[in-house]
């Protein structure tokens, strides 16, 4: 009897170890956080934009400067304001003198690690900007099309109490964010060590930071993701979490197949990062919050009995329970 070729493994003990340095030197500089952190490294492999949300003060910036200094990655970070215009994130074509030629002077987005601070206070005009960016990777000014860096992922922060000078952003915007980071308050222990190492005057100086990950590395590591073992009962339980978005009557707006595609591609990279090459469903389930939770639009009905997108996103996947030794799943409900 011929036996059954089994496919090659994959050899992740040295990525594994990067990612652990990765992960410890983080630490030094940020208390807790540490879902964060995983979260931000997935939509990196991923080679996904990311949105992080929470209130000032919770090192939003200072994440992203050290996580940027980690990989060695070119980092700018970019303040968004009400006045801000299209040509000051994109560039500008300028007349030169001494030539007596047009020459295009790149803006701030041309860069590997960009940090758009306060994402909601700038104008849709400038927001529009970011459009074609984010989703093409490339830049079209005066006619001329200018492509990113192979290596280009953009870090979006924005409070979520704040009101006043901000602008809503549209909903598909909000969809080329591969996730959505939520950075909540630390814990009263985490906070005690905030105080310890302010106390004990703890430099933190991001100079000193050696990187553990380059650019080069992560992008070859992309190309891993396609080796990464999905089973069929998996695609099947991401499937039927997005398709109970389109039937929920809590939701208004539901999941597009952009988001499956997100869930798919960042389950396989954090399954990476945790040293496997194989997904499992708690590595779907871990995700999904963050995935879906931006896509989504409550009904003004559910926003009234107090319903929030968290509870529904939890709600769902309650639905769509998997069992990972059977690679059936229930039929996914049909639409209204």
């Amino acid at each position: 009897m011929q036996e059954t070729k089994q496919p090659e493994r994959l050899d992740l003990s040295a990525f594994t170890q990067k990612v652990g340095l990765v992960r410890s030197e983080i630490a030094r500089f940020v208390v807790g956080q540490t879902d964060a952190v995983d979260l931000l490294l997935s939509a990196i492999l991923a080679d996904g934009h990311v949105l992080i949300e929470g209130v000032p003060g919770i090192a939003k910036t200072l994440l992203a400067k050290v996580m940027a200094r980690l990989i060695d990655a070119r980092f700018t970070r970019l303040q968004f304001t009400p006045d801000l215009m299209p040509s000051d994130v994109l560039g500008t074509t300028i007349f030169d003198q001494r030539t007596q030629d047009f020459t295009f002077r790149r803006g701030p987005v041309f860069t590997q690690l960009l940090l758009v601070d306060e994402i909601n206070r700038a104008p849709a005009k400038t927001q529009a900007a970011l459009f074609e960016v984010m989703e093409e990777r490339q830049a079209t000014i005066d006619g001329q099309t200018y492509p990113m860096d192979n290596f280009f992922c953009i870090f979006a922060t924005q409070n979520p109490v704040e009101q006043e000078g901000t602008y809503k952003l549209p909903e598909a915007q909000l969809d080329r964010f591969v996730l959505k980071v939520s950075m909540n308050y630390p814990t009263s222990e985490q906070e005690v060590e905030i105080l310890r190492r302010h106390q004990e005057r703890q430099r933190m100086d991001l100079n000193q930071l050696t990187p553990a990950l380059t650019p080069a590395e992560l992008t070859a590591m992309r190309a891993l993701l396609d080796s990464v073992v999905v089973d069929e009962a998996i695609l099947r339980y991401i499937t039927a979490i997005v398709q109970l978005t389109r039937t929920s009557r809590n939701i208004y707006l539901s999941a597009s197949p952009r988001a499956s595609v997100a869930l798919l591609r960042l389950s396989k990279a954090y399954a990476l990062l945790c040293g496997r090459d194989f997904v499992i469903p708690d590595d779907v389930k871990r995700l999904a919050p963050a995935v879906l939770s931006h896509r989504l639009v409550l009904t003004a009905e559910a926003e009234m009995e107090g319903f929030s997108i968290e509870r529904v996103v939890q709600d769902l996947l309650q639905q769509a329970q998997v069992d990972a030794q059977n690679p059936s799943l229930p039929p996914v409900p049909p639409a209204p």
